[in-house]
């Protein structure tokens, strides 16, 4: 067990049988009453983000989460099959552990994924990925970065809305929080 003193960005806990990570937290002393804690608290199952006020205090039964480096090896059928990089061992991770991250994971990429007891809970990606446009229309001579854009399929699949000079076979950086194009990387 663990008090409203012992929170800090990052502190897991268990609350309503899910885990929750703390975002940011802040110790407010009221005027005649007792001081709280206003936390932005995210599910780590579900990725849902809420605002939470603890009673200054109050206890909350803290988790253990293990971040270990994987490789990501391939998607087999629904799965996703990750290698861990100290023992070789595989691990299946279920589509709903991996979530939108699953549009960014490219064969071979390595990625922390965050454990408890023994079981995959969610993984956390870089900020930002570099791939290999696959599919788009052509670009134009004369078209610049100010001009617009125009939908662009990636090699992990995901498609994003790219600058209109850019062609197939061209890498991009994409920010894999929002899955909007950053610049075109240096090959």
């Amino acid at each position: 067990m663990a008090s409203t003193a012992d929170f800090r960005s990052g502190f897991t806990f268990k609350m309503d049988g899910d885990i929750w990570s703390i975002l940011e937290f802040q110790h407010v002393k009221m005027g005649r009453g007792g001081a709280i804690v206003r936390t932005k608290i995210k599910n780590l199952q579900t990725g849902r983000v809420l605002e939470k006020t603890f009673r200054s205090g109050e206890k909350v039964d803290d988790v253990m989460v293990v971040r270990k480096p994987m490789q990501f090896l391939y998607k087999d059928g629904e799965d996703f099959v990750f290698m861990d990089q100290e023992t070789y061992d595989q691990l299946n991770v279920m589509p709903a552990v991996v979530g939108d991250a699953s549009k960014f994971l490219k064969e071979g990429e390595i990625i922390s994924i965050a454990m408890h007891d023994e079981k995959p809970v969610y993984i956390e990606m870089p900020v930002a990925v570099t791939l290999k446009i696959t599919q788009t229309d052509p670009g134009l001579k004369g078209d610049t970065a100010s001009g617009g854009g125009k939908p662009a399929t990636l090699e992990t699949g995901a498609v994003v809305n790219v600058p209109l000079f850019l062609s197939e076979g061209d890498i991009v950086k994409v920010d894999t929080r929002t899955g909007e194009y950053l610049e075109r990387a240096k090959s």
